[in-house]
């Protein structure tokens, strides 16, 4: 198969599992039916799928991934010591494990085409991510705890694992136990690494987006709590801090030069 033929071919596997789905037109145009396939996979529930799926969507996730180019921390020169802060998509890190701010259900974006970076990572992942995440939630049988984190495997993102933590949701003020829980995110990522012995974590500005999480506040939250537990812990773990937006970058460049 060709990448056309791959992208097709998924689309009308994920548009014959659901009646209400079979009479959706497959646009002709590349962009469009990108986005179609994106849109089916974020809203497919967790319930299993052929192996011949799998395959088609790992090789086609595979090729859009190399159109992407992978970016590694010998592409990246440290801001300090131990520490890279890199604007871009996350999805194309070659990193031990990137940090997925997740929501309490841990399932993922179901909204299609959705941009935040829930939506992202599952998608460039594959179908397997939500199963997997599924998996745990069954198991766990309640929400994820704010504050917490989760790890599972990364599928067909370049990086090794995805490490799923619920940053705090800010209504209004932001409290002193905010703060508290957005810094065990950050902890509990980096405990994480440490028990699967992982050398290097990127993590993006958890709970800033649809949570609301005032930026520079976070920011200075994350540094802080990356840092702590680098002097604490001799153990040679590298963090990237990854932002997108230009603000972000704004804020992290200057607190790691005045640090």
């Amino acid at each position: 198969m060709i990448q056309r033929e791959r992208r097709v071919y998924l689309i009308e596997y994920l548009k014959n599992e659901e009646n209400n789905l079979k009479e959706i037109d497959i646009p002709t145009d590349e962009e469009a039916q990108k986005s179609l396939l994106r849109a089916l996979m974020n809203i497919r529930p967790p319930r299993p799928i052929s192996k011949e799926f799998i395959t088609v969507q790992n090789a086609y996730l595979t090729e859009e991934q190399a159109k992407k180019g992978v970016v590694t921390l010998a592409d990246l020169s440290p801001i300090q010591s131990g520490i890279y802060l890199w604007q871009g998509d996350i999805t194309r890190l070659l990193v031990d494990a990137i940090v997925n701010a997740a929501n309490r259900a841990m399932l993922g974006c179901f909204v299609p085409g959705h941009g935040c970076i829930d939506n992202a990572i599952h998608f460039a992942a594959g179908i397997q991510l939500r199963l997997e995440c599924s998996h745990i939630m069954e198991q766990q049988k309640t929400a994820e705890q704010v504050g917490k984190a989760k790890i599972t495997k990364a599928y067909n993102l370049p990086c090794r694992y995805v490490l799923h933590t619920v940053g705090p949701m800010i209504h209004s003020t932001v409290t002193k136990r905010d703060c508290e829980l957005l810094a065990g995110c950050y902890s509990s990522c980096l405990d994480l690494a440490a028990t699967y012995n992982l050398k290097s974590v990127a993590f993006c500005c958890i709970s800033t987006g649809e949570f609301h999480f005032p930026n520079e506040k976070a920011a200075e939250i994350a540094i802080r709590t990356v840092k702590e537990y680098q002097q604490k812990n001799q153990n040679d773990l590298e963090v990237v801090f990854n932002v997108f937006k230009d603000n972000d970058y704004k804020i992290y460049k200057r607190l790691l030069r005045a640090d």
